[in-house]
């Protein structure tokens, strides 16, 4: 009886060496790619939080400072007028008409002020068409003002008769006995032209969503972005909140619409107000996004010449194998010397580690070079004209007064080819060192390209910015260079909103006072002026 013969097993498909490599190294370069990406994606978004959160809060304080010192300065007018008055004697009331309107008209603070007795009969008001001298006064806030007999302001109320909303600021008058004489008050129309609205009635949301509003001491909006709001309670919102107890600060909080935003909030200390600049929270996504995409997209094109290599390597690690495989299949059929086998196993696996690192280093630093590059003059070490476009854009944004001081180096052209480039870029390095010394912190010193160099001054007026721009001059031309000649300069200045109000207009303004100092003889400074 016969045996069965056992069939042959078939060959299973077989992983080649080429593939499995390739494999690898894919699933390390996604881990490693996953890894960095997590790790990138928390950093950079902590970053951004915080960094947008202090600039909203920056911004907030500015602002908060500008509407504090408006207030103030209101309050000194009116102050000011009001001893005025009280010490006229035998002053007819057309006078004391005429008085009030240089006063209204001077400042634009107010859109009406007038001057009430002790009794509330209204004496004078500026303008004339309010109409109600020798009326008896009814507004509350007027009647309280009289009643307290001392400096008084009104939270922000909606008037019974115009049906708009504004607010009350009045000093007493008291003769050289210290006898009361009355009240001299003016009122602040909220969405009329005054100061306040024009500096913050033109308030819009930037195309990032980002924009500001300013809250009343209980709560109420006083100027939005979104008009239909005003005189809405929002004093549920934390940040509300925390202004109404007198706090400033920074925090991410959801809005009364449920929209999770980050805000920097400074209270006002001369009213209770508060302003907060707000940015919405997805905005961070969308950066993130984009900076994930960018890691992505220097990453993929070293994987990709990463992964060929690998194929070629992969293929040449195979083909001792088959080598050897064939020798083993021809052993006995045939006549064969064995080749020398050389190991090489450990060392290549040890080149691809090594690669792999490698290029993931040359990456980081890359990118952290690229960063560093687009934000950074390499010769001077200054702001770079990129970063200070970006500066003047926010500060415009913002509606922050400033000046530019455009200055150039005289004859810069000739010490470069007198002297040579060496000679020059060790000027531009002294007159950068000199311009760092010159400024406070705050402000910003570019080089803008070539010899030209750029200042950003906050809240700074044309005729201080002409004072620092001339120390700077003395002070470079005082400087000893390594050169057998003095170095001079050339500075041009422009004031926003006053010159320009947009960044190109006012560094055009700027240029051209520049021109103007070059054609008068150079080694001096000019105030646009058109």
């Amino acid at each position: 009886m016969s045996r069965p013969v056992a069939a042959e097993p078939k060959p299973g498909k077989k992983l080649s060496l080429t593939l499995l490599l390739m494999a690898l190294v894919t699933l390390v370069f996604l881990l490693t790619t996953t890894i960095l990406l997590i790790g990138s994606y928390q950093s950079k978004k902590k970053s951004l939080i915080e960094t947008t959160l202090n600039l909203n809060y920056a911004n907030a304080a500015r602002m908060s400072k500008t509407v504090d010192s408006l207030f103030r300065s209101m309050r000194s007018s009116l102050l000011f007028s009001a001893n005025q008055i009280a010490n006229l004697k035998d002053v007819s009331p057309e006078s004391i008409d005429a008085y009030l309107d240089l006063t209204r008209n001077s400042s634009n603070y107010f859109n009406s002020i007038i001057l009430v007795n002790a009794n509330g009969t209204v004496l004078n008001n500026s303008p004339a068409e309010l109409g109600i001298v020798g009326r008896q006064i009814t507004s509350l806030q007027v009647k309280e003002a009289l009643r307290q007999k001392k400096t008084y302001l009104s939270s922000p109320y909606i008037a019974s008769s115009t049906g708009r909303m504004l607010f009350f600021m009045s000093e007493p008058l008291y003769n050289k006995d210290g006898h009361y004489l009355g009240q001299l008050g003016g009122t602040v129309y909220l969405e009329d032209y005054n100061i306040l609205n024009m500096i913050f009635g033109n308030n819009v949301i930037d195309e990032s969503g980002s924009y500001f509003y300013i809250v009343s001491a209980e709560g109420h909006l006083l100027y939005h972005p979104q008009t239909g709001r005003l005189n809405e309670d929002v004093s549920a919102n934390e940040v509300v909140r925390n202004l109404k107890a007198g706090l400033s600060g920074r925090m991410e909080a959801v809005n009364t619409k449920e929209i999770s935003m980050l805000a920097g909030y400074s209270a006002v200390p001369s009213n209770g107000w508060g302003v907060v600049v707000v940015s919405p929270a997805h905005n961070i996504q969308e950066q993130l996004m984009v900076h994930l995409s960018k890691i992505v997209a220097y990453t993929i094109i070293p994987f990709v010449v990463l992964l060929f290599c690998v194929f070629v390597l992969a293929h040449r690690l195979a083909k001792p194998f088959v080598v050897l495989a064939d020798l083993v299949h021809r052993i006995g059929k045939e006549k064969i010397e064995l080749p020398e086998l050389k190991p090489h196993w450990n060392r290549e696996v040890d080149l691809l580690t090594t690669a792999v690192v490698l290029a993931w280093k040359d990456i980081q630093e890359h990118t952290d070079q690229l960063t560093q590059d687009a934000m950074t003059d390499l010769l001077t070490g200054l702001t770079n004209r990129r970063s200070l476009d970006i500066s003047i854009s926010q500060s415009i944004a913002a509606r922050v007064p400033f000046s530019v001081i455009v200055l150039d180096v005289d004859k810069f052209k000739f010490v470069n080819d007198s002297y040579g480039h060496l000679a020059g870029d060790e000027v531009l390095r002294q007159v950068a060192g000199i311009l760092e010394e010159s400024i406070r912190p705050g402000d910003i010193c570019a080089r803008y390209g070539g010899e030209e160099f750029v200042l950003l001054l906050p809240r700074t007026k044309p005729e201080h910015a002409y004072t620092v721009a001339e120390r700077i001059r003395k002070t470079l031309e005082a400087t000893e260079v390594p050169l057998p000649m003095k170095v001079t300069s050339s500075q041009g200045i422009a004031h926003y909103p006053t010159h320009g109000r947009t960044r190109e207009e006012l560094l055009g303004r700027a240029d051209e006072a520049l021109y103007t100092a070059k054609q008068s003889g150079r080694n001096r400074t000019v105030i646009y002026s058109e």
